[in-house]
């Protein structure tokens, strides 16, 4: 009885020293001067380098945004590029403090895998593009019975095709790359019939193609795509800080608060509004994360809300003019939602 006790007290310690070594990311982060933040190795509109090498891009501004919430400065962020396959192993090794690279929220990530996802920042769902002027007359993915199609492996998206084609009863024929690059490269040369993966990232490959205009996104949606910011598990307070910037630049746009006038806004009457940008002392929300109580105020200057966000890069305001659809703020039609910060 007692060397079973020692056994079970001797797990626990083992369990707790696990938990307190992956309980220290701020005090890491804070130590580095900097965030290490997983991306995408180069997705238009996402994240990717511009001519100079600065990192751009949709999921590039969120690691800004975390960074600025920390530091009160959107700068001090380390970019690693990582595929579909090294992104998991990054996270999971501590070379990267968090993941914000269109990752899809799934139960065995959120499980098995020993993730934690903050949250989601875009609501997608996979379908199918083809080369309009070399496929005359498809307009539906139910057409492409017999076809090659392009896919990445490694991914949800291998996964769903299987299901999508067996579900209609199609046949199919893979055409499978460890890479984006590579599987880009194939289906611009004219190796498989179609290319499959989640619509904003056929949106943004379209804009890389020789002839963009020949290519044409077929409609059908085939799967949910919950994309969002990912962490190791273990350590709440890291967890947190994520999560809450995400929802602060939802409810910075529900608040009407912008990257221009957060500094004015500072001054406003609205008890909501000043509890949110750090002008009530009293409520000492940004200690609860370990933060300065303008925390918020911060990540808007830098980055703006999650609506300026999201213009910029993917929306109206970009090469890509993706609609915000189910992204559109709930209040508006679509079912971008957050808690509230009181």
């Amino acid at each position: 009885m007692k060397n079973s006790l020692k056994i079970v007290l001797g797990a626990s310690a083992v369990v707790f020293a696990a938990s307190a070594a992956n309980a220290a990311t701020l005090d890491d982060v804070k130590a580095k001067g900097e965030v290490a933040c997983g991306v995408h190795t180069g997705l238009a509109g996402f994240a990717a380098p511009d001519d100079k090498g600065e990192w751009k891009g949709f999921d590039a501004d969120l690691c800004r945004a975390v960074a600025a919430a920390i530091f009160g400065d959107p700068t001090k962020v380390k970019f690693v590029p990582t595929n579909a396959t090294e992104r998991f192993t990054a996270l999971q090794s501590g070379e990267i403090d968090f993941l914000s690279r269109n990752t899809t929220w799934t139960l065995s990530r959120d499980t098995s895998l020993g993730f934690n996802f903050a949250g989601v920042n875009y609501y997608d769902g996979q379908g199918f593009m083809i080369n309009a002027k070399k496929l005359q007359g498809i307009n539906s993915a139910l057409q492409l019975s017999g076809a090659a199609i392009c896919v990445q492996t490694g991914t949800t998206t291998e996964l769903n095709l299987a299901d999508y084609f067996r579900a209609n009863n199609m046949e199919y024929n893979p055409v499978v790359f460890q890479g984006f690059d590579e599987t880009n490269a194939a289906y611009e040369a004219g190796r498989c019939d179609a290319y499959t993966t989640d619509q904003s990232g056929l949106y943004a490959l379209r804009l890389t193609l020789a002839a963009p205009d020949e290519h044409v996104v077929l409609p059908e949606v085939i799967s949910k795509e919950p994309l969002g910011p990912v962490v190791r598990q273990g350590d709440d307070q890291w967890f947190d800080i994520v999560k809450w910037t995400l929802n602060g630049l939802v409810i910075a746009e529900e608040l009407g608060i912008t990257q221009a006038n957060v500094a004015e806004m500072k001054g406003s009457s609205n008890p909501e509004i000043k509890r949110v940008l750090g002008q009530e002392a009293e409520s000492k929300l940004g200690a609860g994360l370990g933060l300065s109580e303008d925390w918020l105020a911060n990540v808007i200057a830098g980055v703006g809300n999650y609506g300026e966000v999201f213009e910029r890069n993917i929306g109206q305001g970009s090469p890509l003019k993706i609609a915000r659809g189910l992204n559109q703020l709930w209040s508006k039609g679509g079912i971008l939602y957050a808690p509230p910060i009181r």
